[in-house]
């Protein structure tokens, strides 16, 4: 089975996707932690589009009208949900950075008890199609929107956002940060210009397009990929190696970015999953995963490199590969 020629990126394996939704923390049990956080749910609807945009907020202690933090807007894999990557979003808001995860109704963890389980493959391709794509960063958009303008919003510094995603999420993340397909003899650009820096975890390749430098060269801030050499996506009718994460680093036009690459592991590694890529390796590179995101976020909002140059040592044992920015 093919994929549709027309979508604009590659939808992930089902399996990626499964562990994007498995049980995580709530807020409640979050709050129950007395962390320096609160992970706060909002039903946002976007009226002009019919179109529920649900939200996680993890937002640090330290925010105030006085002293507002940074921001990173999260987009998930395919079939995942605002609760997943809960260890990302813990971990910025732990460190000042305010985290707000959407969850994309038309590509979400719906997919998996909708219908029948023999149309599951149709319905993933259906979510890849151009359209999605396109709502997705949509998505994104009214959330910023939302967010600023809602009384949690003088909270936020709006001049220090930066965009993030894993696969799906990853592909979102881009078409926000600048990159522009074209279709029907017309170049589509969906740049949200408020965006200062983009975090691009297991990026798949724009599906049907011959060319990712054409695609992403126009992209004109900072970015930080995170692959692994086994970050290999396969579903039925598709394979996408994990060259083709390190593809979409290479063509990045702006030269101010940074690519971690790690050994062995797997593609739904990076998604709240424990056990993918295997238990030792997983919880390894989700500290290191942690930390390196950390250390970009202080470089982007603070110009501190300070922890992007020492990261590549602490954690080459698992380490295959890592550029630092031009």
């Amino acid at each position: 089975m093919r994929l549709p020629r027309r979508s604009f990126l590659l939808a992930a394996s089902s399996a990626a996707a499964l562990g994007a939704f498995l049980a995580v923390p709530g807020a409640r049990s979050l709050r129950a932690q007395e962390r320096a956080f609160d992970a706060i749910d909002l039903d946002w609807v976007d009226a002009g589009r019919d179109r529920p945009v649900p939200v996680r907020l993890y937002l640090p202690h330290a925010a105030t009208p006085d002293r507002p933090v940074p921001l990173a807007v999260f987009s998930h894999g395919i079939g995942g949900s605002r609760r997943g990557y809960s260890y990302l979003g813990s971990h910025w808001a732990s460190e000042g950075v305010a985290s707000l995860h959407l969850q994309h109704v038309g590509s979400d963890r719906s997919l998996w008890g909708a219908g029948s389980p023999f149309a599951l493959i149709g319905r993933l391709q259906d979510a890849a199609q151009d359209a999605e794509a396109i709502a997705r960063v949509h998505d994104l958009r009214f959330a910023l929107d939302r967010l600023l303008a809602d009384a949690l919003g003088d909270r936020i510094d709006a001049q220090r956002i930066v965009a993030a995603g894993h696969s799906y999420g990853a592909n979102t993340t881009l078409l926000a940060a600048g990159a522009r397909v074209e279709r029907a003899g017309r170049e589509i650009d969906l740049l949200e210009p408020r965006l200062r820096a983009a975090i691009v975890i297991s990026a798949p390749p724009f599906y049907g397009e011959p060319s990712p430098r054409r695609i992403l060269e126009p992209i004109r801030i900072p970015s930080l990929h995170v692959t692994a050499t086994e970050d290999i996506i396969r579903i039925p009718g598709y394979y996408s190696g994990a060259e083709d994460r390190v593809a979409v680093f290479d063509a990045i036009g702006h030269p101010r970015k940074t690519l971690a690459v790690f050994s062995g592991g797997s593609h739904s590694m990076f998604t709240d999953r424990a056990g993918s890529g295997g238990a030792a390796l997983n919880a390894q590179v989700k500290t290191a995963t942690r930390e390196l995101t950390g250390a970009f976020l202080r470089s982007v909002f603070d110009g501190d490199d300070s922890g992007l140059r020492d990261w590549p040592q602490r954690h080459a044992a698992i380490l295959a590969r890592f550029v630092a920015p031009a």
